[in-house]
């Protein structure tokens, strides 16, 4: 088994429901465990701004899947609740990435681990930090949001 960390976000529809309704379905994977899962965060839209808030969560899995199987069944979950492709950045009921896999470093046409904006991203770094248990990854977490400081807005979301 591996840990893998997954982000979650939603900005359509019950955005919290949506959340809860992909941890259940990532828990119920054969090969998949939810190990934990963050607090959710709401947070201002990347990119397009003329668009809803978007909730966002990361969780911890213990996982016997492949990377690239992990990321199948994510974009399969997605399907299955109703996500169409549309504009990048742009609105969507659920997206699920591929944020962390061990210590793997993966560069693929289908798959980039570390994801390719995870350190960039103060609304995935913060909950990542709610997940990750104390070590270097947890160290390294809490020294990109210091670099990152306030420059996005996020917010605790009512649980």
């Amino acid at each position: 088994m591996v840990a893998a960390y997954l982000g979650l976000g939603s900005n359509l529809g019950d955005r919290a429901a949506n959340l809860w309704e992909a941890t259940r379905r990532l828990g119920e994977l054969r090969g998949c465990t939810v190990e934990r899962s963050s607090r959710l965060y709401e947070t201002a839209p990347v990119g397009s701004q003329e668009q809803a808030w978007f909730l966002n969560a990361v969780l911890r899995v213990e996982t016997a899947l492949s990377p690239h199987d992990l990321l199948r069944a994510a974009k399969r979950i997605e399907q299955e609740m109703g996500r169409v492709p549309g504009e990048r950045w742009g609105p969507r009921l659920i997206d699920i990435d591929v944020l962390l896999f061990g210590e793997k470093r993966i560069a693929s046409a289908e798959l980039t681990v570390p994801h390719p904006e995870l350190w960039r991203r103060r609304f995935v770094l913060v909950p990542l930090a709610d997940v990750v248990p104390s070590g270097p990854l947890a160290d390294e977490v809490r020294q990109r949001l210091e670099e990152l400081g306030e420059q996005q807005e996020l917010r605790p979301w009512p649980t």
